[in-house]
């Protein structure tokens, strides 16, 4: 399968000494796992370390440009959403509030198949905060996004099975 990520320039891999891959096939439908990517209240039930999804400017689902605050790796995390075609891809970047000169992007795509979908992550991190943690444990970030995507496609599968 073929993903391509519109990676910003200044965050593309070639670029960044952190990036990653993860991908997984769900039985479930794109729109789906769409809907528990797009609503800040489900993150907390699949997406690891997640206590809270909190949108700004008004706000109540994620759309393009929508910026947002959360607790990711944990961190206080600012960000926004920089890429979104519905049920097809979002991206979102930002930082940790603490250290503004540490970015990440992280960006998802989801792909129907014949037996459901196909979901791929990316991410890439830059500065010295994302360094030093992955020097603490050089998988941490890969090994989280496994989780999130198992977590991911768990939710998914009992969402579909409540509407069944």
């Amino acid at each position: 399968m073929f993903e391509i990520i519109r990676w910003p320039s200044e965050m593309a891999p070639s670029r960044s000494p952190i990036h990653f891959t993860n991908e997984i096939e769900v039985a479930v439908l794109p729109e789906t796992i769409w809907a528990l990517l797009t609503n800040p209240n489900a993150w907390p039930r699949f997406y690891p370390g997640v206590e809270h999804v909190r949108l700004l400017d008004g706000h109540q689902t994620f759309g393009p440009g929508t910026r947002f605050e959360t607790n990711l790796a944990g961190q206080d995390v600012s960000a926004s959403v920089q890429e979104f075609e519905p049920q097809t891809r979002i991206a979102w970047g930002g930082h940790p509030k603490g250290a503004e000169e540490s970015k990440a992007y992280h960006a998802w795509i989801i792909t129907p198949t014949a037996n459901g979908c196909h979901l791929w992550t990316e991410e890439t991190m830059q500065g010295p905060h994302w360094i030093e943690l992955a020097k603490q444990a050089a998988d941490a970030f890969w090994l989280t996004h496994e989780k999130l995507l198992s977590d991911l496609a768990h939710a998914a599968l009992t969402l579909e099975g409540k509407r069944s």
